[in-house]
């Protein structure tokens, strides 16, 4: 379950992001660990993201955070980009990484395979589009167990 307050704070995040060159990829709030933690994912679409982006995002944030006091006690505001094991969950993260290189898990294995390797294109109600080499490759969602960014070598 996403914390209430996670709609809020992405759409403040967002102009934000958007501000310094930067895409909001994804916001997880933390309450069960004391103080909670505010992680927000970050990317830079025109390169890799770097620690710069994550500091300068963080500063902008926190300050856009503490006037609009929408977080009402202690928190600690973690700013990261998405890892080398980023895994897509949320409607959004499969918009952003359209066209990304994919590693999806499947189990029980979908014709054959356990593992799928292509660019994402897109997914649906029923299944996940993987273009593999120019074959569009339709793997059902009920069978997907994990759908990863393969780390570009």
């Amino acid at each position: 379950m996403a914390h209430p307050l996670v709609p809020q704070i992405i759409d403040l995040a967002t102009p934000v992001a958007e501000e310094l060159g930067l895409e909001v990829v994804g916001v997880v709030f933390h309450t069960n660990q004391s103080p909670p933690v505010l992680r927000v994912d970050i990317r830079n679409p025109e390169q890799d993201t770097g620690l710069n982006d994550c500091e300068k995002m963080s500063r902008a944030l926190e300050a856009s955070l503490d006037a609009a006091e929408i977080v009402p006690d202690t928190y600690v505001l973690e700013v990261s980009s998405p890892g080398i094991s980023r895994q897509l969950v949320t409607d959004r993260e499969f918009i952003s990484f359209k066209g990304f290189p994919v590693i999806i898990s499947t189990s029980p294995p979908y014709d054959g395979q356990q593992e799928w390797i292509g660019q994402l294109i897109r997914r649906d109600e029923t299944a996940l589009y993987l273009n593999q080499k120019g074959r569009v490759v339709e793997i059902p969602r009920s069978l997907i167990t994990k759908v990863q960014l393969e780390e570009r070598r």
